[in-house]
């Protein structure tokens, strides 16, 4: 094992019964690592994960560990004993891992404050998903791990405590893992990205950089895998007419030729297998209603135990109109959903509604499903048939669309996987048209595939829309305005994440980040904040860059351009080398536009403050 890896996997593969998850499959972890782990559903994450972690086996190919490291560990549902309080939980754990009693009251300290737990002697059982989620997070932490792997961390968290989780990854010196299907969670965390899917010829692609960067090398790899298929496909054509020809495999030439051809053949059935990949089908259905007005909230106002929720909102949807909802988990997000629907009646204020209109909702906790009926019949409740958009369609084609396998037709709901459960309620909804669509956390256990799908769908949806999410990624993509809630009553409405993000740290200001080892930071209440420096004069070689610069930019646009013709070339595909040695110039070509970019603007800020003072 290299020096610096800690934690490597070297061609392993892993089935269950006749299924293959992996095959031949590498994964090494080294110092400082950041790793996102994505993929769709089925394509194996959590049994890498566990394989890394040293829970199961690989059925071939090893696991290595360097002497000395420790592991940490956060699985997508932490289990807890149910009456121990949050400090009990944390003192038993440093106590099976053998840490001198006397140690453990400062580290379980430390602990509590990195996990902002309002009250230790709190029971387990009474935590919402979310505290529990930060439970098994801060227990992890507590164990001081060299390597930390999550997965799906960010299940049940609300905004905030996502944000929470971003801060003490991104300032995290040591390696880590995470498996995750929040994008813009990836975007803000990692430094490399790796996707294990059988679209690709070795069953997964790895890319260095942020998220956004994974995918720009992504589509260009799979651009070149395409023009390399069709090159092949033609390649195969040629060589079956001289098949049909009826050579005479006489000569040695002859049979070699038929030999290539037959090879060629096999490759391609692979390219094609390979690039076969089934994706849900969404588009949900709308009434086709003209009314300008759907749904008119005046001067709305609700409170609850004299705790004021929503105070005087004023609130117009229309066709095309798509809202999103942010807020802290209780800051009146689902009150307004079931307002908004007529489930929940207003203490004072006017909603009026278009006569007859139709509304479609999408729980987050699911209670619509009954867990004991089966697949067949929630998804057609009588007969083999389903009516969408006015065509009858058979059950099998219509689970087929939702990539339910016939097998699992007659499982019963509460068999289904999480993500599974959220595309039957998907499929459901599909057959109801709708004016208004009220969707309370819809991404929960949707991989990115399918995620990519929604917002598609949800897109060209021509009714209107109202959206809970915590999914930013969505939230900014679909949203045509955002609505902020605070949970005190004030709402305030917003052009998009970031006017938001911005607004809450003026409101709450800037809060420390944790050091970069994940423990958290003491406030120095002696230290002094060092004043911000003005911006100084241009100096004569800072005056002779500025006259240079916008040429340099364009010379690193150009370089960037020339990288992603380079990367894009079929030859590539056929050499991960190459591929990979490409993919970095491309990611440091872009690296240095942005450099030169940001120079710019503080250059062009001295120019300012020269002209000024002179």
């Amino acid at each position: 094992m290299a020096p610096n890896i800690l934690l490597s996997c070297e061609s392993i593969s892993k089935s269950y019964g006749v299924r293959a998850l992996f095959t031949d499959l590498s994964l090494a972890l080294s110092d400082g690592d950041h790793v996102g782990l994505i993929g769709p559903n089925g394509s194996g994450k959590s049994t890498l994960l566990k394989i890394l972690v040293g829970l199961e086996s690989p059925d071939e190919g090893t696991r290595t560990l360097r002497r000395h490291t420790r592991v940490g560990y956060v699985p997508q549902e932490p289990q807890f004993p149910p009456h121990h309080s949050i400090e009990q939980v944390l003192q038993d754990t440093l106590t099976e891992d053998g840490l001198d009693p006397h140690e453990q009251g400062g580290r379980i300290a430390r602990a509590l404050s990195i996990g902002t737990f309002p009250d230790p002697e709190q029971a387990v059982s009474t935590l919402s998903g979310g505290w529990r989620k930060r439970l098994a997070i801060t227990q992890a932490l507590l164990l001081q791990p060299d390597v930390l792997l999550m997965d799906e961390p960010t299940n049940h968290l609300d905004l905030e405590g996502i944000i929470w989780l971003e801060q003490l990854l991104k300032n995290r010196a040591k390696a880590f893992l995470v498996i995750s299907h929040d994008r813009r969670f990836l975007e803000s965390v990692t430094s490399r990205m790796v996707e294990l899917n059988r679209c690709y010829p070795e069953g997964r692609f790895e890319a260095r950089g942020s998220y956004s960067d994974f995918l720009e090398q992504r589509d260009a790899a799979l651009q070149a895998q395409a023009d390399y298929q069709a090159s092949l496909a033609n390649r195969v054509r040629r060589e079956v007419e001289w098949l049909r020809r009826g050579p005479k495999a006489r000569t040695t030439k002859a049979k070699g030729r038929i030999q290539s051809a037959g090879k060629l053949i096999d490759e391609l059935n692979q390219a094609e297998s390979r690039s076969a990949q089934s994706t849900i089908g969404i588009d949900f259905s709308a009434s086709g209603r003209k009314s300008k007005q759907l749904v008119v909230a005046e001067q709305v106002s609700k409170s609850f135990n004299g705790t004021p929720v929503i105070t005087n909102l004023d609130l117009l949807l229309g066709p095309g109109q798509r809202l999103g909802l942010l807020g802290p988990n209780g800051s009146g997000k689902s009150t307004l959903l079931r307002l908004l629907a007529g489930t929940l009646e207003p203490d004072s204020g006017t909603i009026t509604r278009a006569e007859a209109l139709r509304i479609v909702s999408f729980e987050q906790h699911r209670e619509s499903l009954d867990q004991s009926t089966s697949l067949r019949r929630a998804l057609a409740p009588s007969g083999d048939a389903v009516v969408y958009q006015d065509r009858s369609i058979h059950l099998a084609s219509w689970a087929k669309r939702f990539l339910f396998r016939p097998e699992q037709l007659d499982l019963p709901v509460s068999k289904l996987s999480g993500g599974e459960q959220a595309r039957l309620l998907i499929a459901r909804l599909m057959l109801q048209p709708a004016d208004l669509l009220i969707l309370d956390e819809p991404t929960n256990d949707l991989d990115i595939p399918t995620l990519e799908v929604l917002e598609d769908s949800l897109l060209e949806f021509p009714g209107a829309l109202v959206l809970v999410t915590h999914d930013r990624w969505l939230l900014d993509r679909v949203s045509t305005i955002l609505l902020g809630l605070d949970g005190t009553g004030r709402v305030d409405w917003y052009a998009d994440y970031a006017q938001w993000e911005s607004a809450q740290e003026r409101a709450g200001g800037s809060a420390p980040e944790p050091k970069s080892d994940g423990r958290a930071a003491l406030q120095d209440e002696n230290a002094t904040a060092t004043p911000a420096r003005k911006p100084k004069k241009m100096s004569y070689r800072e005056q002779k860059e500025w006259g240079t610069i916008e040429e340099s930019i364009l010379k690193a646009e150009e370089e960037v351009t020339a990288c992603q013709a380079a990367i894009q070339e079929p030859s590539v595909m056929s050499d991960a080398a190459a591929l990979q040695t490409r993919s970095q110039a491309l990611v440091a070509a872009q690296a240095e536009v942005e450099r030169l970019y940001a120079r710019w603007a503080e250059l062009d800020e001295k120019r300012a403050q020269t002209v000024q003072s002179s």
